[in-house]
């Protein structure tokens, strides 16, 4: 009886991929390579040299940023934790959006008539860059931290809305099915049938968007939509660069903190 390659403990060589199979593969590589390539002048990636021919202006400015300036540290720290509100408050009306648009665009949930324009209208809201929409805000409610919670909200809502249907479209149909057998109502199956499925998920999301709106509440503060961004925009026009180092410490502290809150809480859920 002759033994196979397995029971003699050899290894047998790995499959090989015919041409038919590497050749996609090629394609969108080299694509992706030819993109590069055609993109190399119009972002201007020829200026690399001048990191090092004005290497004297980079060094001057590390040698006032590597001293931080903390005389104002209160008023950094205040701004900082307005700036964490606005996140909060601007991720907590998007789950409020994301819920019942991202349940509507769940394919294994909602029908086609409802299901294709609720997801064109997340696709809408995603599109919009927040800078945009704080604008946007600003002109309608004025200057302050509302406009960026709102601006927050917009984007996020879509962001989280695409995320959460996706996450109902990959659930265990068992459960649904066993409340249908109820003879629930189709609130009830969603209710008890779905949410449970995706809860923790969905929680897991909401908390990585608020980590990325943290920092991006920093920047609407350019615009004057509250927060730390406009101490911090007030600082780089006057090259204060010491107070900018030390506003830039107060945001890595804060946003590193928020992120191991998140992982901990996290590491709970899933």
């Amino acid at each position: 009886m002759t033994q196979t390659p397995a029971l003699l403990g050899e290894v047998p060589p790995p499959p090989r991929r015919t041409a038919a199979q590497v050749a996609p593969d090629i394609v969108v590589w080299g694509g992706v390579l030819l993109l590069l390539v055609i993109a190399f002048r119009p972002v201007e990636m020829t200026h690399v040299a001048k990191l090092f021919t004005n290497s004297e202006n980079m060094r001057q400015f590390a040698r006032e940023f590597l001293r931080p300036d903390f005389t104002h540290l209160r008023l950094y720290v205040a701004q900082m934790w307005l700036t964490i509100q606005i996140a909060l408050w601007g991720t907590a009306v998007a789950v409020v959006i994301a819920v019942p648009f991202g349940l509507a665009c769940a394919r294994n949930i909602s029908p086609p008539w409802l299901q294709q324009p609720m997801r064109i209208l997340m696709n809408l809201l995603r599109s919009i860059p927040t800078l945009v929409a704080g604008t946007l805000f600003i002109v309608a409610v004025g200057l302050g931290p509302f406009a960026g919670v709102m601006a927050l909200a917009l984007n996020t809502g879509g962001v989280l809305a695409k995320l959460f249907s996706e996450a109902v479209e990959s659930i265990d149909r068992g459960p649904v099915e066993g409340v249908r057998a109820t003879g629930a109502s189709r609130l009830e199956e969603v209710v008890w049938g779905v949410i449970p499925q995706v809860g923790p998920l969905w929680t897991s999301y909401a908390l990585y968007r608020f980590e990325s709106n943290s920092r991006d509440a920093t920047v609407l503060g350019l615009i004057g939509a509250g927060g730390i961004g406009q101490v911090l925009f007030d600082s780089l026009n006057a090259f204060d660069f010491a107070a900018v180092s030390a506003i830039a410490i107060v945001i890595v502290v804060a946003v590193s903190l928020i992120d191991l809150l998140s992982q901990a809480m996290r590491s709970r859920l899933l």
